[in-house]
């Protein structure tokens, strides 16, 4: 069993669009303010990057490269220069899909804040299921 300090969770979705739709909308940085509300209350790209305002503070995010995967890989870089990579798939479940996001406990994060975080996520995707299922 891992120690709560590697611990992770999968938070995921079902959503009632194609994965190549989900794929497209949701991999679109200028998206996440729509349905990202814990990573971006406003995102805006600044050279090469996308630099969010977040409850965290101001935190730049890289995103995976465009692919056929369904990979939406992100890393966010937080105010103190901590890097925290997030794992994300959109998977075919045909005729929908199902988005995978993959959280991991911080070192140093209590339960109570894991289980913040999880809520969060599952607001995220439900918000995005929302949006491209309307």
């Amino acid at each position: 069993m891992s120690s709560p300090a590697h611990e992770s969770r999968h938070v995921s979705v079902h959503i009632d669009r194609p994965a190549a739709e989900v794929y497209d909308y949701a991999s679109d940085p200028a998206n996440l303010p729509s349905w990202a509300h814990g990573l971006s209350g406003s995102i805006t790209r600044e050279g090469d990057a996308w630099v969010a305002d977040s409850p965290m503070g101001r935190v730049t995010v890289a995103f995976a490269p465009r692919n056929d995967l369904g990979v939406l890989d992100h890393d966010v870089t937080l105010p103190s220069g901590q890097v925290v990579h997030n794992p994300v798939r959109v998977l075919r479940d045909d005729p929908g899909s199902e988005v995978v996001f993959t959280l991991r406990r911080l070192p140093g994060m209590s339960g109570a804040d894991f289980e913040r975080d999880a809520a969060t996520v599952t607001a995220d995707l439900d918000r995005l299921r929302s949006l491209l299922e309307a």
